[in-house]
């Protein structure tokens, strides 16, 4: 077995991963100082379970982590592996092959693989144990075990010599055995005491159990019982109310029909009253005709009256104009000759305007039809002429469009070659791009992974910080409380403090006599009787109320001491004290001993407080006559049993004074001078407990804190991580978008290409029709347009004639018009001056006529109002008869409604007597539902009490009730139960169940007790087995080691002789080793009086003497030849030659002789700051090449 190869990645020095492979031979490790040799060591000794940061030199476990450089950032982790041949099974596996690999986190978590299997730490310690390899052996030799091995206690060589004997193993096992044993003993500790607590709750329990047990029968019985009778009770009720039911239902069916009577009776009235109400209204309407018509009459009087008055009017108006028509009668004449002359010349006028219109309406026809002549053929000529400009225009836009034509031809031709090799471009294009999205959707896919992967390791992490976190704040949370309290505490406690020091409570003659006395005045005062004596809380109440106002007596050293503070206090007229004189006070002795034999006796108030014995007569002088009783009953036992002879204190305050009388009340607990001093002392217990406390939950909110911040730099690492993996999935997804816009461009514009080739293909052949068809156009367009010009120049001709004849029409027509005109103004004005005249004739006649008909109109009018008063007159007379008609109904009326006054009258009558019957009815009715409602609440009462007592329904009470023989007896029964239950007093029904537990637990701890203790004596026995074992092989193997350290000495010194000896042979186990060596030419020495060099040497001598006795497989040793000269370096080095064969040597070294002795070097250079680097030289491969040897 050996050690084949050692990889490290992230260890120190080590950023990368590095490999050293190891041979069977001697391999050593060269460098300058401070290039990284030494961790290659410590890489060993890390990997092998090394726990001691001071062995791996360092501060903190974290330190062997690559920590970074000013170019290179610190490492997450650091990880070391090595590879052990394993052909001879040299360890218990299967394998061929053992890798041991450690990895250590900057989280502080540790992980260790055996075969990349994950194991603990105890795998890997129990691994190597009694191998001489691991983190106690010797396989790795420093100048840490040098120092061991040199140390002046000898006790502390013991580990390399119980490593090299081979008990290690079996001392791990022993100290595990011990503590196994030593929590047994606690737990044995802890039982006893638990069961001791268990032993005073269970017999208790036991009683307060039975007590329940038999409250339970009685309760059931009562329960029973009670629901019985309560049953009982509702059957009667029911009964009755079944009863009351009935007889509530019959007279609420009579006042039913009473109230129907009474209602019939009141409705005949109500329609007698309406019947009058009905004439009275009939009546009203014959008295509203009455007066309409009335008015009528009047208005027939007042108009027959105006009539007359009319009659009269017209007949004066008509003789009026008579007399105006005789005035009138010579003005006509003159004016009807001038209207006669104006109408002959307006007739002459009329005559020639028509003559005249005449000649023009032809003149007029004439110019209209050679216009219109006219007209029509320039219209004719024009339309020939647009025509034959339109279809020129066509002609010539036909040509236009077949020129258009051919280019248009000729470019899609151009245009079909060019799309045909762009579609062709572009399909190139398009699988080129489909090959980038591919490669590129697929680094998108892998970025993810690697993101969504790191961001499990931050989710991790983040639950890892915040639980962090939480206790962090937990525990700073708990020192802020803590901190409260202590200053709540502090401040309390100075307030007390205050109060004692300025004698707070204490009259002011005591406050004043204390302060001379600290002042130096008054002499011979030692205190106040509170400030002198210390009392127990439970009694302070007791003590307090014993003492009353002799807590404020002064103690003082004689009586001239107390005569001198009277004298100061009537001097300053201070008030009045009491002092009590060392020299003077003499107890008198209480003699009712046999009171403490009493129940309820607590002790003498003398014997329950602490003060110096100097006090003693004072206080048996205050208290030594006063008992103290644990409460009122057993106190008035003890004062009526001894005649009331001495005061009784109860320890709630509560006296009973000689000679009978009794003082209590209510009494507070912490107002007093002593409840004051005892807080004070309870405070200042707790301030120190809390300071303790506060200590250590500063400790803890630091570790917290650190654990924190070493979880977020953890995180915070991750998540830098993760930005980076972000950023590169956010770049891949833009790529990938990209390639994804470009394929859909590409694909797109395929389609465009591939449309656009089909609209060519459609357009060149509509393009030959159009060509084709445009040519037949331009030929049959050419041929219309002559035609139509040809026309037109016909036509052209037969118009200057025409124009000719319509201007001469037209001056004629001009001359007629102005004719006309002339005729037309003279016309108008003689029937203007015409009618002026004819106005004035008019006037004349017809003022004359108008008289004449007004006279005649004045007749008539006459006549119609003598036939309108003959009318109205005989209305009026037809009136009068109507409205004695309607007086006479009036009356009937009026008879007939004093006939239904009577009816109604008797009909309210008989309807008050049935109603005075409904009003009995309905008191009766209420009186029945009265009792209906009470026997309802009874009933209820009684749910309500099952419900409320029980919990039962009327139904489950029903299916518990029981037979009774009479209601009598059962009442009785139940108060019997009821004072039963009363006389067991306070019952605590959890007891059964808290006692059967209890009880269950003690058996079960009794149990376990025993079983502890059998297994302590197991222990014991193993414990003494492992060390007989121990001290057997340990003693055989000693002597061993010795015989080959003597051996060893003497072949690496050249002489001499060395021997290890036992500082105590009966205490094997655990004595000092001292070694003591001769060199050659020197007198015997023990190992601390050698030179440095002489002790260093025997170190290796040692060492070399354990591996001939028990060889390690390997064995590394760092600079242990350092003290050495080159002489001694040699015969070191040869020596490690000669013991080559059975262990594997890896030497770290700065020595030649120990270089040349080398097979193979391994060079540690540092050309990179803080990164250390290996260079391999294999000697044997330099010497066969050179040919040296």
């Amino acid at each position: 077995m050996y050690l084949k190869a050692l990889e490290i990645q992230g260890f120190k020095s080590f950023p990368d991963k590095t490999v050293l492979t190891f041979g069977e031979d001697i391999t050593a490790i060269v460098g300058p100082n401070g290039s990284g040799k030494s961790n290659i060591s410590d890489a060993i000794r890390w990997v092998m379970g090394e726990q001691s940061t001071k062995a791996l030199r360092g501060g903190k476990m974290e330190d062997v982590i690559f920590g970074g450089t000013q170019k290179r950032k610190q490492l997450g982790f650091a990880e070391v592996s090595l590879v052990l041949d394993n052909a001879g099974h040299f360890f218990e596996l299967e394998e061929s092959e053992v890798v041991v690999t450690r990895r250590y986190y900057r989280s502080g978590e540790s992980e260790y693989y055996i075969n990349r299997r994950s194991v603990r730490l105890k795998d890997v310690n129990e691994l190597f144990m009694d191998t001489g390899l691991g983190r106690e052996g010797y396989s790795i030799i420093g100048q840490g075990k040098i120092d061991e091995i040199l140390s002046v206690k000898s006790a502390d060589r013991r580990e390399v010599f119980e490593e090299a004997a081979g008990i290690s193993r079996y001392r791990h096992r022993k100290e595990e055995a011990e503590r196994k044993l030593e929590r047994t003993e606690e737990n044995l500790v802890r039982v006893s005491d638990k069961i001791d607590e268990l032993e005073l709750q269970v017999e208790p329990l036991r009683l307060q159990s039975e007590k329940a047990k038999k409250y339970l029968i009685l309760r059931d019985e009562l329960r029973s019982l009670e629901i019985s009778v309560w049953l009982e009770q509702l059957e009667k009720i029911r009964q009755s109310a079944m009863k009351l039911l009935s007889d509530y239902e019959n007279a609420v069916r009579q006042k039913q029909e009473a109230q129907t009577q009474v209602e019939a009776l009141y409705a005949a009235a109500e329609d007698y009253a309406a019947q009058m109400r009905e004439k009275d209204v009939e009546a009203e309407g014959i008295r509203f005709e009455m007066m309409q018509r009335e008015a009528d009459a009047n208005e027939c009087e007042s108009a027959i009256a105006v009539l007359r008055t009319n009659v009269q009017n017209n007949l004066e108006n008509a003789d009026r104009f008579r007399r105006e028509l005789e005035a009138q009668e010579g003005r006509a004449g003159s004016i009807a000759a001038q209207i006669e002359e104006r109408r002959t010349r307006l007739e002459h006028i009329a005559a020639e305007i028509s003559g005249l219109q005449a000649e023009l309406t032809a003149r007029q026809e004439a110019a209209q039809e050679a216009a219109h002549s006219a007209g029509a053929l320039a219209g004719e000529m024009e339309q020939l002429r647009q025509r034959e400009a339109l279809e020129t225009a066509s002609a010539n836009e036909a040509r236009a469009l077949l020129s258009a034509l051919a280019a248009a031809a000729q470019e899609i031709m151009d245009r079909d070659e060019a799309v045909r090799q762009e579609l062709a471009a572009g399909e190139q294009r398009l699988q080129e791009g489909r090959a980038e999205a591919e490669a590129a959707r697929k680094a998108l896919e892998q970025a993810r992974e690697d993101r969504d992967a790191l961001q499990n390791v931050i989710n991790g992490y983040t639950l890892r910080m915040d639980t962090r976190r939480k206790r962090a704040e937990a525990a700073r949370e708990r020192h802020v409380k803590l901190q409260m309290e202590d200053n709540a505490l502090k401040s309390r406690i100075h307030m007390l403090a205050e109060m004692e020091k300025v004698y707070e409570g204490y009259s002011k003659a005591v406050k004043l006599v204390m302060g001379e006395a600290e002042r130096g005045q008054l002499r011979g005062i030692h205190g106040p009787v509170a400030g002198l004596i210390h009392v127990p809380d439970r009694c302070a109440v007791a003590i307090e109320i014993a003492l009353g106002g002799a807590m404020q007596h002064l103690v003082v050293d004689s009586e001239e001491d107390g005569k001198a503070a009277i004298s100061y206090l009537k001097r300053r007229d201070a008030g009045r004290a009491t002092f009590l004189p060392l020299s003077a006070i003499r107890p008198a002795e209480f003699r009712d001993r046999g009171v403490e034999r009493e129940s309820g006796f607590v002790g003498m108030g003398d014997a329950l407080v602490r003060f110096d014995p100097r006090y003693q007569k004072i206080f048996s002088s205050l208290l030594g006559r006063t008992v103290i009783a644990e409460d009122m009953d057993r106190a008035i036992a003890m004062a009526r049993k001894y005649g009331h002879r001495f005061k009784i204190v109860t320890l709630d305050g509560q006296v009973l004074n000689p000679g009978g009388s009794m003082t209590g009340g209510s009494v507070s607990r912490s107002a007093g001078i002593l409840s004051r001093a005892n807080e004070l002392e309870r405070l200042r217990a707790q301030s120190t407990q809390i300071a303790a406390d506060m200590e250590k939950a500063g400790q803890a909110l630091e570790a917290a804190q650190r654990e924190a911040t070493a979880a977020a730099y953890e995180l915070e690492t991750a998540q830098s991580q993760q930005r980076s993996h972000q950023d590169e999935v956010l770049k891949l997804e833009e790529r990938q978008a990209h390639f994804e816009a470009m394929l859909a461009d590409l694909e797109r514009q395929r389609d465009d290409w591939r449309r656009e080739l089909e609209e060519l293909k459609v357009r060149g052949e509509r393009t030959e029709t159009d060509t084709s068809a445009a040519r037949t156009r331009i030929e049959a367009l050419e041929g219309s347009a002559a035609a139509l010009r040809t026309e037109a120049e016909g036509k052209a001709a037969g118009q200057a004639g025409l124009r000719e004849r319509q201007e001469a029409i037209s001056k004629e027509i001009a001359d007629l018009n102005m004719r006309a005109a002339a005729l037309e103004a003279e016309d108008q004005a003689s029937r203007k001056a015409l009618g002026e005249l004819e106005e004035l004739s008019r006037d004349i006649t017809g003022e004359r006529a108008q008289r004449e008909r007004m006279v005649e109109e004045f007749q008539s009018k006459n006549d119609v109002l003598s036939a309108q008063i003959l009318e109205k007159e005989q209305l009026l007379q037809a009136v009068r008869e109507e409205n004695a008609v309607r007086q006479e109904t009036i009356s009937r009326i009026n008879r007939e409604k004093l006939d239904l006054e009577a009816r109604r009258t008797q009909a309210d009558k008989d309807a008050r007597d049935k109603n005075t019957e409904l009003l009995a009815m309905e008191r009766e009715v209420s009186v029945l539902e009265q009792k209906k409602l009470s026997a309802a609440l009874e009933e209820k009462q009684i749910l309500d009490k099952l419900w409320e007592t029980y919990e039962l329904s009327h139904e489950a009470a029903r299916q518990q009730r029981v037979e009774l023989e009479s209601v009598q007896k059962a009442s009785r029964r139940i108060a019997e139960l009821k004072r039963a239950i009363s006389a067991l007093g306070n019952i605590n029904l959890d007891a059964i169940e808290e006692f059967q537990r209890i009880n269950e637990r003690y058996t079960y701890l009794t149990d376990q007790r025993d079983d502890v203790q059998k297994a302590k004596k197991e222990l014991e026995a193993i414990i003494a087995d492992i060390t007989g074992e121990m001290k057997t092989i340990f003693a055989r193997q000693f002597q061993i080691i010795n015989e080959s350290f003597q051996q060893t000495f003497l072949e690496l010194f050249g002489g001499g002789k060395a021997t290890l000896e036992l500082e105590d042979e009966e205490d094997l186990l655990n004595c000092g080793i001292e070694i003591k060596v001769q060199p050659p030419g020197k007198a015997l020495k023990i190992i601390s009086l050698l030179s440095g060099g002489e002790k260093a040497f025997v170190a290796i001598a040692l060492y070399f003497a354990i591996l001939k006795v028990r060889p390690t497989p390997f064995c590394v040793m760092d600079e242990i030849e350092a003290a050495l000269d080159d002489v001694n370096v040699s015969r070191f080095a040869r020596y490690l030659r000669q013991m080559a064969d059975k262990t594997q040597f890896i030497v770290i070294t700065h020595r030649r002789g120990t270089m040349e002795e080398a097979d193979v070097l391994y060079g540690v250079t540092m050309q990179e700051q803080g990164v250390s680097r290996i260079l391999t030289i294999n000697l044997n491969d330099v010497e066969r090449e050179l040919h040296i040897k």
